[in-house]
């Protein structure tokens, strides 16, 4: 795994809100369909906010990695099967020919791009949308959240399948 992909990937969903929740692009639309105004938005500890929000992003990206590359399924497959660590064991070998072969398949920002928008469409939506019915917030609130989610996890799951190795 690799760590540094991780934490560069899990800067996105930072840089994608800073520009998504500008009041020049959603911001103040956002403002309105969440009830929030300058003042509570200034009463909250920000740092802790920004640090909390890259460690709960991390932890995105890491799963998001298992969405996205498809080899590393293989590989969870076959753990358990006896020798799979040893290189020169019969599981070690099929394993390493069949990364030889395939393990550059689908492997493109373009791939990572399109299971990142999925997982944002199917499982970040779906959860918004729960959440703001009970809260009885309005549509416009779920679309300008799960566009941000949606966006954020497509170029998260970009970067991590291309460049995960």
């Amino acid at each position: 795994m690799n760590i540094a992909i991780l934490a560069l990937a899990a800067l996105i969903p930072l840089i994608i809100g800073f520009v998504w929740y500008n009041p020049m692009v959603f911001g103040k639309a956002w403002m309105r369909a969440a009830e929030l105004n300058e003042e509570k938005l200034k009463s909250g500890r920000m740092v802790v906010i920004f640090l909390l929000t890259y460690l709960l992003s991390f932890f995105i990206a890491a799963i998001l990695k298992s969405m996205v590359i498809h080899q590393d399924h293989l590989q969870s497959i076959l753990l358990e099967e006896p020798g799979f660590g040893e290189p020169k064991s019969e599981i070690g070998i099929l394993y390493a020919n069949f990364m030889s072969k395939f393990g550059h398949n689908f492997r493109s920002f373009r791939h990572g791009a399109l299971h990142g928008t999925i997982a944002g469409v199917m499982f970040a939506m779906p959860v918004l949308a729960i959440n703001a019915m009970f809260e009885r917030k309005k549509f416009k609130y779920v679309a300008i959240n799960a566009g941000y989610w949606i966006l954020s996890l497509a170029i998260m799951g970009g970067i991590i399948c291309k460049f995960i190795s």
